[in-house]
């Protein structure tokens, strides 16, 4: 018994030794972890420790979502709401492009930014991604572009159901924030996706041999 006792601290001592040779390893291996020397994870894997909705929308339908939204929400506030005040149309139109501009800067593009996987996932879905001093004003006059292009399809759809309906003298599609935001949300995709084009028939250029 007594040569049994004389083990007991030695071998608990080789089991704490052992304890935190182990555990100050996993610590280094955590700390110094890397993805080049981490092991490869499918995604599916990854998922089932995501927290999260079930329902899982793609980086499109998520910035359709949010344009929509935000475009909806400017009409909402800044057409109908200063509306009652504001008789003036043009005066009208100036405080929605203003409206849209600001909330286009300091909003919708701040939100694609805060939830992007990593920096600079979601600069596709802006026309001006690099937060700077100069992004305000130039969302702004894209805003007026965005306007401009709403209001055509405004007026273009009211005269062509003006003709279908033979109703002249009225306003058959009248303003409201749904069509609003997805005409809004329209246009910017558009523009969106010709600034893609232009970008990578420029890069093409840049790199075909003379």
């Amino acid at each position: 018994m007594a040569g049994k006792n004389k083990k007991e601290p030695a071998e608990e001592k080789k089991s704490l030794a052992e304890y935190y040779q182990l555990n100050t390893r996993a610590v280094d291996d955590l700390v110094n972890a890397n993805a080049e020397n981490s092991p490869k994870v499918s995604e599916e894997e990854l998922r089932k420790y995501r927290s999260g909705p079930k329902i899982r929308l793609s980086d499109a339908a998520k910035a359709i979502l949010l344009k929509t939204w935000f475009g909806g929400m400017v009409c909402f506030f800044f057409f109908w709401g200063l509306g009652m005040y504001v008789s003036d149309q043009a005066d009208q139109l100036l405080i929605l492009g203003l409206g849209f501009g600001f909330v286009t800067d300091l909003f919708t593009n701040n939100i694609f930014r805060f939830y992007a996987k990593v920096p600079g996932a979601n600069d596709r879905w802006m026309m001006f991604p690099k937060k700077r001093f100069l992004s305000l004003p130039l969302n702004v006059l894209y805003a007026f572009v965005i306007l401009f292009c709403v209001v055509t399809t405004y007026n273009a759809l009211n005269a062509l159901l003006v003709v279908l309906t033979d109703a002249k003298d009225t306003v058959p599609l009248g303003v409201e924030p749904i069509l609003f935001g997805v005409f809004s949300m329209a246009w910017d995709m558009l523009f969106l996706f010709m600034k893609k084009t232009a970008k990578r028939v420029i890069a093409d250029a840049k790199q075909t041999p003379r």
